[in-house]
């Protein structure tokens, strides 16, 4: 009677892992075609086969569960699968936009293949020799734990560092709950607890295939969140003085990004005058250009730019309080601000003004 109600269970939890893992693996499929594919974003898609392996694994658990001879094969797939699981997920990694730093440069650098793959190795070619020849499903298990352990521990930073980046703490501290809840569904792993491993192990999966679901959710988020409107959507606002509310004096509220009501940015002094002289030019002057000192200028006169790296230094500033820095790139940021903010004349007489509309803009002394 124990191993009939074994069985039942198992090939619940084998066609629950089926059906649940393989609409996961569709839906993350489906969000990366439509958004990723244009990003060129493959990380999705490491992600999105990891949880196929857990699909093909239910399919093992409802196929081979009834067949007692065949029963090491049974653990021995399912010990692959979950090999190949974590190595998708350590695939996934590089693509990741933000990375702890103590593991950056590992990550990123080119050797990160073969420095997963090669554990891999390890792990797979003994769980086959045990499979096909030792045929003792006890020892085929700790393989995978060890994997498994270094999967985890790289994921858990990753997954904290995304979603702190992306100013979701609360996604982040559940992303470790998740990590050491299936910590725990590895421990039970080596141990003879069928039913309490089948719980776990249903626990940490449906946990990871949301967070992996709520990643791609705080991915478009911040894809959304990172769009540059046009001019006549920014409202600007200069605040010489300070207030509570904004902290430090030289601040300056950005109203328009998506998400946010607004967005507060600290200036040093001499970059808050240059936004300022922008302003006043726009506000007051009937001649609302100001003019880059060219390289053989003319001393008598007055020039309201020194050269472009003030401008650079400016928008620079910008992103890097709008975004944080590091957190934006030239082509997808830097270039649509500068659109954005600023026009240059069409004679090519070094002139620039503001795009923003002066109705859109104010000066608080």
């Amino acid at each position: 009677m124990d191993t009939q109600v074994s069985n039942e269970i198992s090939m619940f939890y084998g066609w629950w892992q089926l059906s649940v893992c393989l609409f996961a693996f569709l839906s993350l499929m489906s969000i990366w075609y439509h958004i990723g594919k244009k990003q060129f974003d493959y990380g999705p898609v490491w992600l999105a086969f990891s949880v196929l392996c857990w699909a093909l694994s239910g399919l093992v658990e409802i196929i081979l569960n009834t067949t007692e001879t065949y029963m090491h094969y049974k653990d021995g797939l399912v010990s692959i699968l979950s090999l190949i699981n974590s190595l998708f997920i350590l695939l996934a990694l590089p693509w990741f936009k933000y990375l702890p730093k103590p593991f950056t440069a590992l990550i990123k650098s080119k050797f990160w293949p073969y420095i997963i793959g090669i554990p891999f190795a390890f792990a797979l070619f003994p769980t086959l020799f045990k499979m096909f020849l030792v045929r003792e499903a006890y020892v085929i298990n700790e393989l995978d734990v060890v994997y498994a352990l270094l999967t985890l521990i790289f994921l858990g930073f990753v997954l904290w560092e995304s979603f702190i980046k992306r100013r979701l703490p609360l996604l982040g501290w559940l992303a470790l709950i998740t990590i050491l809840v299936t910590l725990l569904a590895q421990i039970y792993k080596l141990m003879d607890n069928n039913i309490n491993l089948l719980l776990f192990s249903a626990i940490f999966k449906t946990s990871l295939i949301m967070l992996f679901f709520a990643l791609a959710l705080s991915w478009v988020k911040e894809l959304t969140e990172t769009v540059i409107p046009e001019p006549y959507q920014l409202k600007l606002s200069l605040h010489k003085n300070g207030q509570k509310t904004l902290g430090n004096s030289n601040s300056v509220s950005l109203i328009g990004f998506p998400g946010d009501k607004d967005r507060i940015v600290q200036l040093t002094p001499a970059l808050y005058r240059l936004l300022k002289t922008f302003a006043n030019r726009k506000l007051v002057g009937p001649d609302d250009w100001l003019e880059i000192k060219p390289k053989n200028f003319d001393v008598s006169k007055d020039y309201d730019i020194n050269d472009h790296n003030e401008l650079k230094r400016l928008l620079e500033a910008l992103l890097n309080g709008l975004f944080g820095k590091k957190n934006w790139t030239k082509d997808k940021h830097y270039e649509p601000l500068k659109t954005t903010l600023f026009e240059m004349s069409e004679n090519r007489e070094r002139k620039i003004r503001l795009r923003i509309p002066k109705e859109n803009i104010l000066i608080d002394n």
